[in-house]
């Protein structure tokens, strides 16, 4: 039986709005609430005011770069997960976001919707999805 997700809200960040309508939708047919931010000033202004479950956030964005955002975050709130919701798939990207920042988990885009959904259920302390085949 799969476990819904009524009260747990992710906040996503990107300055791709495409990203973020397609993440929210993947999201939100899961269950999820979700927030959008558009820039690093957004998304701290949100997280504290919201309380997110889950932050998902983009590195490359124009104003403040995701790695600055995500230290400011965990000064803020240092006990919300954050995954790295990137298109820089390079090892030491990778090797940055999660050894480096200690970021709970690091997606490469482009990314499928079930792992996408998978990740984001395990990040906010959910079972994995129950597979039902047709």
């Amino acid at each position: 039986m799969k476990e819904n997700a009524p009260d747990k809200k992710v906040l996503i960040v990107d300055d791709e709005p495409d990203t973020l309508e397609l993440v929210k939708l993947v999201l939100e047919r899961e269950g999820f609430r979700t927030l959008q931010a558009s820039s690093g000033k957004d998304a701290l202004a949100k997280i504290g005011t919201s309380r997110p479950d889950l932050v998902l956030l983009d590195i490359m964005m124009p104003d403040m770069d995701g790695w600055d955002v995500f230290r400011k975050m965990k000064e803020k709130e240092p006990k919300i997960p954050i995954a790295i919701l990137s298109a820089k798939a390079q090892n030491i990207d990778k090797f940055l976001g999660l050894h480096v920042l200690k970021a709970d988990d690091y997606i490469t885009k482009p990314f499928g919707k079930n792992e996408l959904i998978d990740r984001v259920r395990k990040l906010t302390g959910l079972r994995d999805r129950q597979v039902t085949k047709n």
